[in-house]
């Protein structure tokens, strides 16, 4: 049942139609880990700054995330991030971004990680994600994300990170940058013949794209009207798939396609606050009352 996450913790700063945040607790590996968390332990991997809180590492620890990973660089702050959505929250501009020594750092996996039978490599510089899985004693499932700016600056670094993972996680802008393909069908198709037998294409408010082996599976977002910060809804997708995942004895189809649906589930929780708020707020029972209407609402039995 173990889960190692390699990934970004971060301060977000936030700007939507609606409102704002300043310096909030942000970062691939932090959604991640936290919606995984509801699922199965987590051992997270990563780097913070001078600046990062006790608090909030007390507030992960106590979700059941192992934090022996982490390290704290003295000598810089943390890695920080500064968006703003459009009017249809699903656009964004990034005003800012300090990498903060992010793009330099070398992940030292534990010992008691090594021998993790999952792992989850957050949106990292592929350099930080084959690092990773060099430590690790050959993991039965490896799955990845990335983002625009990797795939536009490190794109060799990345397909040797393909040619290694299971699955690899991407959203559509990001799977038509990697594929030079408009069409998703083709774009999913294409990262496939890349190394990964499974590719999630995240669409946001309309949903997901899931390819496996010969298959592809169109899974719609849980619908909400309550949209408060998009920030990390991806991330927590991820995390609660994968954490399902982990405590499944075998990953056949009906049980990708579950975690498929628990992933948007709670993503659909983690956008209706700001930073974690949507996540803090729920419990396991939460999950399972919105999957069972989220079943219904497809005609699932």
């Amino acid at each position: 049942m173990s889960l190692l996450a390699v990934g970004t913790i971060a301060f977000d700063s936030i700007e939507t139609p609606t409102d704002s945040r300043i310096r909030i607790m942000g970062g691939s590996a932090t959604y991640f880990s936290y919606a995984a968390a509801f699922f199965a332990p987590v051992s997270l991997v990563g780097i913070v700054g001078k600046d990062w809180p006790d608090s909030y590492s007390r507030l992960l620890e106590e979700r059941g995330i192992d934090l022996a990973g982490v390290v704290r660089d003295l000598s810089q702050d943390s890695y920080f991030w500064h968006g703003r959505y459009t009017i249809n929250f699903q656009d964004r501009e990034t005003l800012e971004c300090q990498l903060r020594g992010f793009d330099k750092w070398v992940p030292i996996v534990p010992e008691q990680f090594l021998r993790s039978r999952f792992v989850f490599l957050g949106a990292a510089s592929p350099t930080v994600q084959l690092q990773t899985l060099a430590q690790c004693n050959l993991p039965e499932f490896v799955f990845a994300d990335t983002v625009d700016m990797w795939i536009e600056t490190a794109g060799d670094d990345l397909r040797c990170v393909l040619a290694r993972v299971n699955c690899l996680l991407i959203n559509d802008s990001e799977a038509r940058q990697l594929t030079s393909e408009q069409d998703l069908v083709r774009a999913g198709r294409k990262i496939q013949a890349m190394g990964p037998t499974m590719v999630v294409i995240k669409k946001g408010e309309h949903g997901s794209l899931f390819f496996h082996e010969g298959s592809i599976f169109p899974c719609p977002a849980f619908p909400t009207d309550r949209i408060v910060d998009p920030t990390g809804a991806g991330d927590s997708f991820a995390g609660a798939m994968i954490g399902y995942l982990t405590c499944q004895p075998k990953l056949d189809r009906r049980v990708l396609l579950n975690a498929i649906h628990y992933g948007t589930v709670v993503a659909s929780f983690t956008v209706g606050g700001f930073s974690i708020e949507g996540l803090e707020a729920i419990e396991m029972s939460d999950i399972e009352e919105r999957r069972t209407e989220f079943r219904n609402m497809l005609g699932v039995d």
